[in-house]
This record gives structure tokens, C-alpha cells and sequence, in this order.
């Protein structure tokens, strides 16, 4: 029992503790305690205030009952109250925790699916957009013949592009939209052409056209420089001295460029050409660096690495140098990347099979490449304007043509070439072998090659996506032909009998490059490989044993002397130039008399006894053919072809009486893109 408390009178209504409030209510003394505190019961304090000196009415407690709408009863006199509700019983408790423990990792499984969804998004590109969905095509030109490395001015309003138009490769300016043509060279620059860098472009504020320049008579990388022309026309004159290619801030405060040497260095300055000053990158030996591009924003140059023609990407690296960082995957032709903006990169490349080139996008950070065009045409220049609004393309079309001729024993003769009538659409590599011609045709799903013989053509090989690159090989008894093709990323070396029977993969292990050739005894078959990014020559035995290294420094595309004595191959570029060498069957090297070639004139064949070599001279898209002593260095021309008789290829017949030629006429046309605004 409590305490009363000090003059306060005792009823029958009150109760004085505790112990008989529980008991009313026919609860425990906890729980009333509870209800006190949570449920706001009616419940009073004496006036010493200690916890256990209280008291409540029966009236107060039952009016509390009722509301709060608990049912209540009599019991001897006394309201019973029933309980409040009481908490969900244990079952119900454990179906909650059931649900939970269900639920809770069904969730965790759903987030983890978001967000690898998001991530696979992100990654794939789902929400890429082609950046030329909307592009406006307009073309600029209708001329009949070749259109090539098409400019554009800072602001848009100007194209530049080489034309042979009037006959030779000039320099063309047009204002877009004028319908007006202007020959800024009229004959003045020979040898403008060169499609593995940037040949034309503009100064910063649009009053010169630039374009690259080998100087007549010039024999190595030293002669190239970048010149210039007044666009509303003029004298040319000197821009950049020794450099190759170039491209200025969009603020015009500084040049990146490089120049012609080896590993082609490429050097930041701030407009000044400074010979003392540091190149911030040189590609290794036999590798190329072209292409130079300031991002938007100058935080990268952006340039093409690689080996040519094939074996490029587009990487980036600082304007203060350190080590450049790789942004495109293709290892194939890729050349002339453009921005649209900080992330937009366009370029073009070939596909995996080789076709192409096509135009490319990809974004610099996610570095997944998107086929802008889906269609045939092929793409051989691309530039933009300063803000990315504008970009002008050379849209082309090839086609190749066979053709013979017989070598004249005078030099005084210039013998005449007469076209092959072929039943396939176009040929190219053709080799001659005792009574037949090979050669390689291409059709849209991939390549093929072909047998010519006594007026009907039979398909020995085809391939499915296949490119059979270097030209096939004949055996040196014209019984077996070796070829090399690149088919789903990777390079085959196959041997098949002249008849096509018995085509059978003879290497797998090594990544080709060019031409093989038959040793003349025809146990092995020389070819250069890739080894560390430095392409060279190896020995491939035709009994199963391992190909085995040859020739230790950069060496492509051999052709061995008929008594097997000794082979010549080709060095690497150093400008557009390249050097002919050759070693004995041991790897000695052989002293030759100086043999410097222009780029596209690898391919070298023997005149019979082997003193003697035939092969392409002139500029990198008109050459003739040319015979070469080898003993006392005295040079004859043997075809003097009309300017737009461009060779790819060539090849002797075994008596070395007949020669057949590979040309190619391309159509083009300059084609502006207009880009609508965001």
C-alpha cells in the first residue's frame, strides 16, 4: 500500500498504488505502468512525488476506457478493461520476417541487374547517336577525273582540293555556294599527291591555302616542306620550311607540326619553327606519326601512328609530351581525324576485311567506334571547320585494269600498253607464270584470285571476308602459288597447286606484312612478319618445320635472284622515300649500287640471270617502269605512261620479255556535310 497523501481525504473511488490499479484493470503492475506512460492513462502523483506513491479514480480510469473504445464489463462491482491491442501474435511476427528475408535479397538482385544493365549501356553505347544523322549532303564538284585531300576554311565559307582537272594535280579553291572554280598551282607544284598525310589546309584566318610540297629533283624526306598560295591567287611561296604536316590552336597562339625524318618528330611551339627545340614525340623506327590535330580545348594532340598503309590507329598525348595514350583500335588505314567537339572524334579507316575506308566516329573517353555510312562509298580525305558545323569529304570510286606490254631490247623503244580483257569486274596484283596470269579480284563480300590461261579465266580461291594482300607468288616452276590474306583479324599463309587443287594453311603462328616470294629452289618461302612492331623477314620451310627469322632490321617485300644467291627487299619510309637492300642466302649484307624509291614502288622483279632489276619510279601516283643494273648502277626507263596512267602493280613474265601492269582510275568528288546546330 502507498502512503496517503497529506490532507488529501480517502473515497472509495480512489486507488492508492500501483499494486491496486493493476488489480482493477486485472493487469500486472508493468504493464499499467506502460499504458501510464504511452497511453496517457489517468494516473496522479502525492506531493512527495516519489514513483511509487500514486493514485487513480475508478471513474477517471473508466471514462479512459471508453475512449479509447475498449468494450469493459462488471466484475463484483469493479469495470474490468480489457486489454489494448495487444502486439501481432508470434506467427504473424514470423510471416513479417519471412516476407523480408525474401524480400531484401530480391532486392539486392534487382539493384546489382540495374546496374549492370547501366554499366552494359554505357559500355555498348545504347544511346549513341549519329553525329551526321541529320547531315545535309551537298556536292561541290562534278568533275571527270580525280578530286582528292579536300580543306575547309576556319569559318566554313572556303574548300580547297587537288584537281587534275586541267591535266596535272593542282591546287583548286572555291567559295561554297559560288559554283566558281579557281586553279591556284596552274602546273606549278608537281608531285602534290600524297594520301597518307594532310595535303591541304588553310591559314588561320583563311587568306592562304597550304599545301605539301617535295621540291623538284628532291630524293629524300629533307625537300618536303609546307607551302602557300594566296586564296584569290598568287606567286606560291614558302610557309612552314622542313615541315610535313601542321595545325594551329583554334586560337591561332600555337603550332603543332612535324617534320620529315625518321619517326617523323612531332614538335609544339608558339607559331616560331626553332631548330634547337625538342620534339615531344619520335615514333620508332619504320613507324609513322601523321596527322597532327589539337583537340578543342588544347588539353591532347591527337595524331596517326603506325606502319603504312596498314597497320595505323589514332592516338592522343600531351602538348608538354609523356608517354601518348591509344585511342582507336583498328589496325588498318586510318587517316584524317577531325573534331566536332571536346569528345566527337571522326576519322576515316578501312573495315576489318579491309574495304573501305569508311567514315568512323567514336567518342575519346568510351573509345567504341561506330561505321557512320553504311553504303559503298569509299572516303579518301576529311576536314571540319573550326566549330564542327561544317566538314567536307572526297567521295571515290576505284576501278582496276589489267594491262601488257612487251620490253623492248632498244632503249630507244617506248613500247605501248594494251588493256586485258578480263570476264571478272576489276583485277589487280597480276603475275605472270609459264603460259597463264594470276590475278586477285574483289567483290563486295571479299577477294578472290583468278587464272587466266590460253583466253579462259577459272577462280582457284575465294575466301569470305578474306584480302589477299603482297599479290600471290608463283613457285619458281610455275606448280604452286603462295598468297597471304587477312580474314576475321587474322593473317594466313596459304600454298595451293596452279590448278587450285590442294589449298592448304602453311603458317598461322606469324602476323604477315607485304609480298611473299619463293625461294628459287622452292623448299621455303620468304615473307616479312610483324615482330615488336617492326616488321622483317622470315624463312617459312615448306616441310612443316617453324618459320625461322631471316633478316633482323626492318625489311619487307623480298624478291629473290633466279641462282638464289642473294634477295633485295625494302627498307622502311623515311619521308615518302624508301631504300632498296639486299643480303645473301647466309644473311650477309650485299652491297648494292643507291636505290631510293618513292612510296607505292615496292614491288621489285628479276630480269633473268639476275643482274638486273625492274621496278616503279616517279611520284607517289604516276610512275613508269624502269630497269636497273645492279652491278654498274645504270638506269633505263622502260614505259613512259601518260599522267593518268597510275600503277599499283607489276609483275615479268619468266623470260623477261613481257611485263603486265595493275592501274587504277578513281572518280571523286568533294562533298560538303552540314551539321544542324544543338
Amino acid at each position: 500500500m502507498g502512503e496517503p497523501s497529506l490532507g488529501t481525504p480517502q473515497s472509495e473511488d480512489r486507488l492508492d498504488s500501483w499494486k491496486e490499479i493493476a488489480a482493477y484493470l486485472k493487469r500486472d503492475v508493468t504493464t499499467v505502468q506502460r499504458w501510464e506512460k504511452r497511453e496517457e492513462m489517468p494516473v496522479h502523483r502525492h506531493v512527495h512525488d516519489r514513483m511509487g506513491s500514486v493514485y487513480a479514480s475508478r471513474a477517471e480510469l473508466d471514462a479512459w476506457t471508453r475512449s479509447r473504445n475498449l468494450p469493459a464489463g462488471q466484475a463484483n462491482g469493479n469495470v474490468a478493461l480489457p486489454t489494448p491491442p495487444a502486439p501481432p501474435p508470434p506467427p504473424a511476427k514470423r510471416t513479417f520476417l519471412t516476407r523480408w528475408s525474401f524480400a531484401l535479397p530480391l532486392a539486392a538482385v534487382v539493384a546489382v541487374l540495374a546496374i549492370g544493365a547501366s554499366l552494359w549501356l554505357y559500355k555498348t553505347e545504347y544511346f549513341w547517336r549519329n553525329p551526321i544523322a541529320d547531315a545535309r549532303f551537298q556536292t561541290v564538284t562534278d568533275f571527270d577525273g580525280l578530286e582528292q585531300a579536300a580543306a575547309v576554311s576556319r569559318d566554313g565559307h572556303l574548300v580547297a582540293f587537288l584537281s587534275d582537272r586541267d591535266g596535272s594535280t593542282d591546287v583548286w579553291v572555291t567559295q561554297v555556294g559560288s559554283g566558281e572554280f579557281h586553279n591556284l598551282t596552274h602546273g606549278s607544284a608537281p608531285g602534290l599527291a600524297n594520301p597518307s598525310i594532310r595535303t591541304l589546309g588553310f591559314s588561320p584566318d583563311g587568306s592562304l591555302v597550304t599545301f605539301w610540297l617535295r621540291r623538284p629533283g628532291g630524293a629524300n624526306g629533307g625537300d618536303i616542306s609546307v607551302w602557300a598560295v594566296p586564296t584569290l591567287g598568287g606567286e606560291p611561296r614558302p610557309y612552314l620550311e622542313g615541315v610535313a604536316e601542321f595545325d594551329w590552336t583554334r586560337d591561332g597562339s600555337r603550332l603543332a607540326y612535324h617534320t620529315p625524318g625518321p619517326g617523323d618528330p612531332l614538335f609544339v611551339s608558339d607559331g616560331n619553327l626553332r631548330p634547337e627545340s625538342r620534339p615531344i614525340f619520335i615514333s620508332s623506327a619504320g613507324l609513322h606519326s601523321h596527322f597532327p590535330l589539337w583537340a578543342p580545348d588544347t588539353a591532347f594532340l591527337y595524331f596517326v601512328l603506325g606502319g603504312l598503309p596498314d597497320k595505323l590507329d589514332i592516338w592522343r598525348i600531351r602538348p608538354a609530351g609523356g608517354i601518348p595514350e591509344r585511342i582507336t583500335s583498328h589496325r588498318g588505314q586510318v587517316s584524317y581525324p577531325v573534331m566536332l567537339d571536346r569528345r566527337t572524334l571522326l576519322y576515316l579507316a578501312s573495315g576489318p576485311d579491309g574495304s573501305g575506308p569508311w567514315l568512323y566516329s567514336v567518342d575519346v573517353e568510351r573509345r567504341i567506334p561506330h561505321r557512320l555510312t553504311p553504303g559503298l562509298d569509299r572516303y579518301t580525305s576529311l576536314a571540319a571547320s573550326a566549330d564542327g558545323r561544317r566538314l567536307v569529304v572526297t567521295r571515290a570510286t576505284a576501278h582496276g585494269t589489267l594491262w601488257r606490254l612487251p620490253i623492248p631490247d632498244s632503249p630507244a623503244v617506248v613500247s605501248e600498253a594494251t588493256r586485258i580483257p578480263l570476264t571478272t569486274s576489276n583485277g589487280a596484283s597480276p603475275r605472270l607464270g609459264p603460259n597463264y596470269l594470276l590475278y586477285v579480284s574483289a567483290t563486295g563480300t571479299g577477294e578472290s584470285i583468278w587464272k587466266l590461261a590460253s583466253g579462259t579465266a577459272t577462280e582457284l580461291w575465294s575466301g569470305q571476308g578474306a584480302q589477299v594482300f603482297g599479290g600471290p607468288a608463283i613457285a619458281p616452276d610455275g606448280r604452286n602459288i603462295a598468297f597471304s590474306i587477312r580474314q576475321h583479324g587474322q593473317t594466313l599463309l596459304y600454298v595451293m597447286q596452279a590448278d587450285g587443287t590442294n589449298a592448304r594453311v602453311v603458317v598461322d603462328s606469324l602476323d604477315l606484312q607485304g609480298a611473299p616470294a619463293w625461294a628459287p629452289d622452292g623448299q621455303s618461302i620468304t615473307s616479312a612478319a610483324d615482330d615488336h612492331g617492326v616488321p622483317h623477314l622470315f624463312r617459312v620451310p615448306m616441310d612443316g618445320r617453324s618459320p625461322s627469322s631471316f633478316v633482323r632490321e626492318y625489311s619487307v617485300d623480298p624478291a629473290w635472284a633466279p641462282d638464289g644467291r642473294f634477295l633485295v627487299y625494302s627498307g622502311p619510309d623515311i619521308g615518302t622515300t624508301f631504300s632498296v637492300k639486299a643480303v645473301t642466302a647466309e644473311a650477309a649484307t650485299r652491297t648494292l649500287p643507291p636505290l631510293t624509291l618513292t612510296r607505292g614502288a615496292r614491288h621489285l622483279a628479276f630480269l633473268p640471270g639476275g643482274q638486273a632489276l625492274v621496278l616503279l619510279r616517279g611520284e607517289i601516283q604516276h610512275k613508269n617502269l624502269w630497269r636497273i643494273d645492279l652491278e654498274t648502277g645504270v638506269q633505263r626507263q622502260l614505259t613512259n605512261l601518260s599522267p593518268d596512267f597510275d600503277i599499283r602493280d607489276f609483275d615479268l613474265s619468266p623470260d623477261g620479255r613481257e611485263v603486265v601492269l595493275e592501274r587504277v582510275q578513281e572518280r571523286s568528288d568533294v562533298v560538303l556535310l552540314d551539321l544542324p546546330r544543338p
